[in-house]
């Protein structure tokens, strides 16, 4: 079995023992249950501890483009999960342009994607919309990205140096689609 998919179930098995798959952090401790308020239920399973950010209106509004363009992918919530965490990691959701010595080679946009292997010219990769269907477009060629740990998902289509920082911003990442999902 390969280490991404035994890593999977184990992870499932595991959430489904301590109830999180069930229940998951952010339903278990709502007064009122997200469909009965008329909201969506995004939930999280979080892994390790998480960070969270303020986020200014140039962060909201990439964040809404991320929401606006899983949607027009017509893919689920989970999807916009996933992105926004990605983004949250690669960028802190600003739409970055080349920033020199400091950049990782030629990493551009809202998700750090690289003209140079393959992403788009360096206008589309900062134009929000295109480069969320990009990542949306590998997050689907990901067989069950839906169902696996969302670090991993991210990472499969990333291939990040540090595989794991995704996981930190899931709990922001869900609170952001439950929050923008619907309006």
């Amino acid at each position: 079995m390969n280490t991404i998919l035994r890593k999977s179930i184990l992870g499932i098995a595991g959430l489904a023992f301590t109830g999180g798959v069930f229940a998951g952090p952010v339903a278990a401790h709502a007064d009122t249950p997200a469909h009965a308020a008329g909201k969506p239920v995004a939930v999280a399973t979080v892994q390790g501890e998480q960070s969270r950010i303020t986020l200014n209106d140039e962060q909201t509004a990439n964040a809404k483009a991320i929401i606006a363009a899983t949607k027009k992918a017509g893919l689920p919530e989970r999807a916009a999960v996933i992105s926004i965490a990605t983004s949250l990691q690669e960028s802190k959701l600003e739409n970055l342009g080349h920033l020199g010595d400091k950049n990782d080679h030629d990493s551009l946009g809202l998700f750090q994607q690289r003209p140079s292997s393959g992403w788009g010219t360096p206008e589309q990769i900062t134009d929000p919309e295109y480069s969320t269907l990009a990542f949306l477009k590998g997050l689907k060629q990901v067989d069950g990205w839906d169902k696996m740990p969302l670090t991993d998902a991210a990472q499969t289509v990333q291939v990040s140096a540090y595989p794991d920082a995704y996981a930190q911003w899931e709990k922001q990442a869900t609170d952001i689609v439950n929050q923008h999902w619907t309006k």
